[in-house]
């Protein structure tokens, strides 16, 4: 049975409109009513017949004198200091969708300190200083009690509803918002500000099947706007239009830190104010901290961007004494009591950890298997935060005490866990793009970061390096990826460099100098390896290993640069340095030897090169035997450098003989034992007989296409050099397709600017010309001439080779005839 309301309205002071009432709805089977009372009391009795059992309702109607339209419940904020319009109000303020349909309810959603509450309450004022409401009621509904105090308070004021029942007077309210039929229409707005919990929008009673909702009823007279940082699908769908609030624009951030300063009568050069509202995300919260400070310490904008920048500093250092524009959260405690919310969920307590990794990586894009790798859920699982009334017990620790592990965290849950921090605007996660699918606001990161102890930092940020790693392939096939995490570990580095540095260079920085010159970046390689260099000096000393070893790559890249001079002069003085340190027999010191002479042979003395690599061998020999893996290297490079020093066949049956070895010892499919057959085959070639080099190179390609597969270095580099040597064999017209071909694979796997690609590219127009085409080959290494210069430098040797090489087909083209010797890069 339902209980039948009824209530009498009138409004003899009103402006000629009537006060909504509600009208009995009868439900049930037969029955009768008997209705008694005076004029502010009425009783109801429903009698249900056959039963002579009678149930009595008591409500207090409307005083006859009822409130007068306009009315407004609730206090709405007062606008900010130089409020600046927005896209999102002229999105609030469309009143239809695209198909013509009227908006009735709307959710403004965003990160704590993105504004929503100031565009609410701009939207409300416009609609209630136009006469367009005859009431609005404004509730801060950050819990569930002040959201039921908030409708009681309107049942009260609009509904003479009992005040000492909310629950009761907050239910009568929403009755009262429903549309009737016959009743002169209300028009009224309704704005629920800061909902921190969908769950705070349903009204359980003792009985377990009750649910009252507390969302205002669906009315054509009607509008509800609702503010929350929460995604929960449970805040939207049909006949609900979301609004994502994001940060200003460049442009807003600039005119409201100009325009603010000014009414206080300080101006600061355009350029610093542009460049500290990038410093502070563009976040209106900070922005309007940032400018009270200012204002309060009479610190110049500069001074402020030299104090946020120090590390040392935390948030709280840069919040002004008095907040403005009535905030009542300091930046640094604007996301607390969401981080709280978000462990809440499921996975309960993963959120809080999982927002410590994201806090050390790049805040434009962190892949997402870096977040939910086996390293990182190790981390979720030791650090789970403790939360709920059955949260777990920590366990203590004393000496002989045997551990228990944590309990593991599967990657579906570390995946949970991104999502309940997105579901809080904690972080932006679009698992559609992995290579950067979470994305981090940087002073959520930083607020983050301020929380952690000296200890907490350093294991932090080794688990986040150690991810990192986990997530980098060997072979970069997808460069996307790669720049992800070079751009991750360089965010890393930049929060967290000292931990990075002990007790040793973690080898993630290694692997990001590394990444950078393989995929032609050479003059990064090179910074990065000096910064390493310096750094691993000062901090570990000169004579640790580590420092060498930076060193080591930093003459590799200089010699990768073009100065193969330069990169022997390096390793000769680190030579000397690693015997001094390490003793002759170490096996730092035979690398350094190997590459010393590699840049010897690379700067044009091939055999001084020869020479040298044929002591190390002897050496390599006696120190690590002849089956180790670096003595096979080094006769690999010492039969290379004896071809460069003229003796093509010498290297030829130098590789014939070490190819034997190298399968007995790694078999057929190691990628050293194929790079051997390579080596074979280019020497052949080189010693006269390019139709066996194709051939070699032909059945090459074919096995390493199995083992490693079509995307991989070293089928790309075979598949070039099977080219190369086509049209050695005497078809340029096939070698030139084979490259057309190849140039379009290699572009996509390795990107534009590789130094595989640019070779590809300067043997295709060698190609073109020896297939007739000489015009075409002076215009594609005139393309390439530009690129060469902008990635290698003008000085490069192969910028010089490129060079070369278009004058000659520019002269090919002049005087139609053809070429008698070309330069060109070799694969």
């Amino acid at each position: 049975m339902s209980a039948f309301r009824r209530s009498k309205n009138e409004n003899e002071g009103g402006p000629g409109k009537a006060v909504p009432g509600e009208r009995g709805l009868l439900a049930g089977g037969d029955i009768g009513l008997g209705v008694s009372g005076d004029g502010n009391e009425i009783t109801v009795r429903d009698i249900v017949t056959g039963d002579n059992n009678f149930i009595t309702h008591q409500y207090h109607l409307p005083a006859k004198s009822g409130p007068v339209w306009p009315h407004q419940v609730g206090v709405l904020p007062l606008p900010a200091r130089s409020f600046q319009h927005r896209e999102e109000g002229d999105r609030l303020r469309a009143a239809v969708e695209g198909g013509g349909t009227a908006v009735l309810s709307q959710v403004l959603t965003g990160m704590g300190g993105v504004g929503k509450t100031q565009l609410a309450a701009d939207y409300a004022r416009a609609a209630w200083d136009d006469g367009s409401l005859d009431v609005l009621v404004w509730v801060t509904a950050s819990a569930q009690s002040a959201l039921v105090n908030g409708f009681a308070q309107a049942g009260v004021e609009l509904c003479r509803a009992d005040p000492d029942d909310p629950e009761q007077a907050a239910k009568q309210f929403l009755a009262w918002l429903a549309p009737k039929s016959g009743q002169r229409p209300c028009q009224w707005l309704i704005v629920l500000d800061d909902v921190a919990d969908p769950r705070d929008l349903i009204l359980h009673s003792d009985d377990p099947a009750y649910r009252y909702s507390l969302w205002p009823p669906a009315s054509p007279q009607g509008r509800v706007l609702l503010t929350t940082r929460r995604r929960d699908a449970a805040l939207f769908g049909e006949g609900r239009r979301r609004i994502e609030v994001g940060l200003f624009t460049p442009d807003e951030s600039l005119a409201y830190l100009t325009a603010s300063l000014k009414a206080q009568g300080r101006t600061e050069p355009a350029d610093q104010l542009t460049a500290l509202a990038h410093d502070l995300g563009h976040l209106p919260l900070a922005l309007a901290q940032a400018t009270a400070y200012l204002i309060d310490s009479g610190e110049t904008a500069a001074a402020y961007r030299h104090l946020l920048a120090d590390r040392a500093t935390t948030l709280d250092h840069v919040t002004p004494g008095a907040l403005p524009d009535e905030q009542t959260t300091a930046l640094a405690a604007a996301w607390s009591l969401s981080i709280d919310r978000a462990d809440t969920l499921r996975p309960a307590g993963l959120a809080r950890p999982m927002l410590h990794l994201a806090a050390l990586l790049d805040a434009n894009g962190i892949p997402q298997d870096v977040l939910t790798d086996e390293r990182a859920r190790a981390h979720l699982a030791t650090h789970r935060t403790a939360t709920g009334p059955g949260r777990a017990r920590r366990l203590k620790w004393w000496p002989g005490r045997r551990q228990r592990s944590a309990t593991p965290v599967t990657p579906e849950e570390a995946f949970g866990a991104l999502r309940a921090l997105d579901r809080l605007s904690l972080i932006d996660h679009q698992p559609g793009t992995p290579h950067q699918a979470v994305r981090v606001h940087q002073l959520i990161q930083r607020a983050t970061r301020d929380t952690l102890t000296l200890h907490q930092h350093h294991q932090y940020a080794h688990t986040a390096a150690d991810a990192l790693l986990t997530a980098w392939p060997k072979i970069e096939h997808d460069t996307d990826l790669a720049q992800a995490l070079r751009t991750n570990t360089g965010a890393l580095a930049r929060h967290a460099e000292n931990a990075l540095y002990r007790p040793d260079i973690h080898t993630v920085l290694y692997r990001l100098g590394h990444s950078l010159g393989e995929s032609g970046q050479v003059n990064a390689a090179i910074d990065h390896f000096q910064h390493l260099t310096d750094t691993a000096g000062s901090r570990l000393g000169e004579d640790h290993p580590d420092t060498l070893g930076a060193r080591n790559n930093l003459a590799r890249w200089r010699g990768e640069a073009g100065d193969a001079a330069g990169a022997a002069q390096t390793f000769t003085d680190l030579l000397e340095h690693s015997v001094r340190v390490l003793g002759e027999d170490h096996p730092d010191t035979l690398a350094a030897r190997n590459n010393l002479a590699r840049w010897r042979g690379e700067a044009g003395d091939a055999a001084g090169a020869t020479q040298a690599l044929t002591d190390l061998l002897e050496h390599s020999v006696r120190v690590l035997g002849e089956d180790h893996p670096n003595t096979l290297t080094t006769r690999n490079n010492l039969a290379w450098w004896r071809g460069e020093a003229g003796d093509a066949a010498g290297a030829a049956q130098a590789f014939t003989d070490l190819l034997e070895h190298i399968v007995r010892v790694l078999g057929e499919d190691h990628p050293d034992t194929l790079a051997a057959r390579n080596n074979l085959a280019r020497w052949r070639g080189e010693a006269g007989d390019a139709a066996g080099a194709t051939q070699a190179l032909t059945d090459l390609l074919e096995h390493i296409v199995r083992v490693l597969g079509e995307d991989h270095p070293n089928t790309l580099t075979t598949r070039n050099n099977l080219a190369w040597w086509r049209g050695e064999a005497g078809d340029a017209a096939g070698a030139t397709q084979a490259l057309t071909d190849l140039l379009e694979h290699i572009v996509r796997v390795q990107g534009e600017d590789h130094p595989n690609t640019l070779t590809t590219r300067n043997n295709l127009a060698r190609w073109r010309g020896e297939a007739g085409d000489a015009a075409g080959a002076a215009q594609a290494l005139t393309d390439l001439l530009a690129d060469r210069i902008r990635v290698l430098g003008k000085d490069h040797p192969n910028t010089l080779t490129t060079q070369n090489n278009l004058a000659r087909w520019r002269g090919e083209a002049e005087a139609e005839r053809t070429p008698e010797t070309s330069g060109n890069d070799h694969p």
